[in-house]
């Protein structure tokens, strides 16, 4: 959530920067009802001053065995007039808190222009797509005959949803740990386990709902009074871990990573990537979050990008960096950087990570601070990225190290992590 004070005393100039991510601030409406607001509290207060000192004088009057009966009357009028008051303003307090709350992060000035994905600025690139003597196959193809069992998936959940047996299972275990491993032991980030369904409260602090409930899968039991919600990423418990607490500044940054299942209802997404294992209602990944103070920032995000490349790099997959226009980049960021993978099969680049630096923005939803120099509580900043997407890596993997007889050859990293097996076939 942006800083409801900063929208107020700069509602134009907020505006024109949310139009980058082509959003439309209802800058009216907003100033509207922070002037009806102003006005109710200061009714509400001057109410309440009246109460006070009406009761004082009750006291003192009764005490002296004076008549009250007409300073009764005028305490019970004022306490009907409080009562009606402070709910009005409960009310469009509520109704200012719902706009907020669907006001995307403010994009940060070195975010490029553009409309969507077309119109992401490439950074940087590394490695070459190998030259292939035979026509590749995709994943699909490939994957089918060693265990990538589309049909039982259906058959068992329904659309994009896939079982994995056999070697291609081992290959997907393997690559989860052998991120994990990098991430913890090359970059040191703590490494978690974390619940798989949250309460709304969580959701709510790292920018999920309300927005976005539709994208959400929702559950429910007999005896529970609140819902419970599968977690669409482990950014949602990570960066809920230091909700409504205060860290000491020396604890920063605090570097999380957690490998867990993710689930989404890919709404909106209907017709696009129906084949195989690029879009599904269930995937892995590895997810890293850092917790930082706020002067460092930025500094972490071009860090944890480096992150996430790392294990691309290790497993050599080339894959090219690029920085999201404003009409593409998420609701919680103010700056993100994609990474892109080659696939062979489809003859194109495919994203495998987004980092992103979300600033105070979820901080502030949260109420997530350390205590700074002076020993006032600030908020903290946050960031997230996927290092990496387990499935889409094991699509990468699998159309990458084909050979002509459609066999996978496994990567030198990974071999370890499979019992020494080298060729899946």
């Amino acid at each position: 959530m942006l800083d409801p004070k900063y929208i107020r005393s700069n509602a134009e100039e907020v505006a024109v920067q949310l139009r980058k991510k082509h959003y439309e601030l209802d800058v009216k409406r907003i100033i509207s009802l922070d002037s009806e607001r102003k006005s109710i509290q200061l009714s509400t207060e001057q109410l309440q001053s009246e109460r006070k000192s009406g009761s004082k004088q009750f006291g003192m009057l009764k005490a002296k065995g004076e008549d009250v009966s007409e300073l009764k009357s005028s305490l019970e009028n004022i306490n009907e007039k409080l009562n009606v008051s402070e709910q009005a303003l409960k009310d469009i307090q509520a109704e200012l808190e719902a706009i907020l709350l669907m006001v995307p992060n403010l994009p940060h000035e070195s975010v490029p222009e553009g409309k969507d994905e077309n119109d992401n600025l490439k950074i940087r690139q590394w490695g070459k797509p190998k030259v292939l003597d035979f026509e590749p196959q995709d994943h699909v193809s490939l994957g089918q005959a060693y265990g990538l069992d589309f049909e039982t998936g259906v058959k068992l959940s329904g659309a994009r949803f896939t079982l994995m047996r056999g070697q291609i299972a081992r290959l997907h275990r393997a690559l989860a740990q052998f991120m994990l491993d990098v991430q913890t032991v090359e970059h040191g980030y703590e490494e978690c386990y974390t619940p798989y369904l949250v309460h709304a409260d969580s959701l709510l602090g790292t920018g999920q709902l309300p927005k976005f409930e539709e994208d959400l899968f929702k559950t429910s039991c007999e005896g529970e009074a609140t819902p419970y919600y599968l977690i669409p990423t482990a950014e949602v418990p990570l960066t809920n871990i230091v909700r409504d607490s205060i860290v000491e500044a020396s604890a920063l940054p605090i570097r999380l990573t957690a490998h867990t299942p993710c689930f989404r209802s890919e709404a909106g997404s209907y017709g696009r990537d129906t084949k195989g294992m690029i879009r599904q209602h269930q995937f892995d990944k590895v997810e890293m979050v850092q917790i930082v103070h706020p002067s460092t920032s930025f500094d972490a995000l071009e860090e944890m990008t480096g992150h996430a490349e790392a294990i691309l790099q290790k497993l050599d997959l080339p894959y090219c960096v690029v920085a999201l226009c404003g009409g593409d980049l998420g609701f919680v960021a103010t700056k993100t950087y994609d990474l892109e993978v080659w696939m062979p099969g489809q003859q194109m680049y495919r994203e495998i990570s987004s980092i992103s630096n979300c600033l105070d923005f979820q901080a502030r939803r949260m109420q997530a601070r350390f205590r700074g120099a002076e020993g006032k509580p600030e908020l903290v900043h946050t960031l997230n990225g996927s290092g990496v997407a387990v499935g889409r890596a094991m699509v990468a993997v699998i159309e990458n190290y084909q050979d002509v007889k459609g066999r996978i050859h496994v990567p030198e990293v990974l071999k370890p992590y499979m019992g020494g097996i080298e060729i899946i076939q």
